[in-house]
């Protein structure tokens, strides 16, 4: 009962701090978790089981998939200055995203006939997820200073909140599975992690958000970025023939001015040299007659 009323609080911080307009689906994602709540707990104290069951599968498809919206919307911010590498992590998320819903489906399709495909694609989906998240804060965490992301920003805190999350709930799913602890500690585990992560992402929202600053090892990305828009956008192959005629015609012009910078330089010397007098005659040899 706790969690949409935190959520509810965390939505209200983020509208009063405008966040909401820098972070639209992880808004979202606070709004539809109240809604859902909201909807779900009529049926689940007053309404049919099928009902609640269908309904709790269904809210848990959307919030997984607003859920790994929100890690490319964070993605998306911290590449905000490098657009290369901006719609390179695009293409890399639309390919993950594939790849999970295909591994989903095929667990699916080959789980036992005693379980529910819907229970085990929404599982397997749920992990890829976490793990996905749990990345994510670990990429932050490593690169952040090759990016110039402080932790003061609200997007690591968003990402630190899931990454505590999802870290929880796969030490706890691995643990359940080895038979360490019992299913209402998994409940536990999840249930105390998701309240630390929603205090987190108040924390942040209540506090000033703070910009990345540029530093000395961002050049790294800058090089990575320009690399990529290199490799993006190559020189044509005839781009060359240009820069050889520009070169031949400095190198005719630099020998045709030489002999005139010659000649120039002789008449200045010629010039600047003293004058003699023009020879005189010679005198004419006297015979003594």
């Amino acid at each position: 009962m706790s969690h949409p009323a935190l959520e509810l609080l965390l939505a209200a911080a983020m509208v009063w701090r405008k966040l909401h307009r820098k972070f639209p689906v992880f808004f979202a994602y606070l709004v539809f978790q109240v809604g859902s709540f909201a909807v779900l707990f009529p049926i689940h104290q007053y309404g049919s089981y099928t009902l609640y069951f269908y309904s709790y599968w269904v809210k848990a498809i959307i919030s997984l998939a607003i859920g790994f919206k929100v890690i490319h919307e964070i993605f998306l911010d911290v590449f905000r200055p490098y657009h290369t590498l901006k719609d390179l992590g695009t293409v890399l998320f639309k390919w993950a995203a594939l790849v999970m819903v295909f591994v989903a489906l095929v667990v699916a399709v080959a789980s036992p006939g005693g379980q529910s495909p819907i229970v085990l694609t929404v599982a397997t989906m749920e992990r890829c997820v976490r793990v996905i998240q749990c990345g994510l804060i670990l990429f932050l965490l490593f690169f952040s200073r090759y990016l110039a992301v402080s932790w003061k920003q609200p997007s690591f805190g968003i990402a630190s909140g899931f990454g505590l999350f999802a870290a929880a709930e796969l030490a706890g799913s691995a643990l359940f599975v080895g038979g360490q602890i019992s299913e209402q500690t998994v409940g536990l585990i999840g249930t105390l992690s998701y309240s630390c992560a929603i205090l987190i992402w108040l924390g942040y929202a209540l506090t000033k958000s703070l910009a990345g600053q540029a530093s000395a090892v961002a050049l790294v990305s800058q090089r990575w970025e320009q690399s990529l828009t290199d490799l993006q956008h190559p020189a044509p192959a005839d781009s060359l023939i240009p820069m050889f005629e520009g070169m031949v015609d400095r190198a005719f012009s630099k020998s045709s001015a030489e002999p005139e910078a010659d000649a120039l330089s002789t008449k200045r010397r010629a010039n600047a040299s003293p004058s003699f007098p023009a020879a005189l005659p010679m005198p004419r040899l006297q015979s003594n007659r």
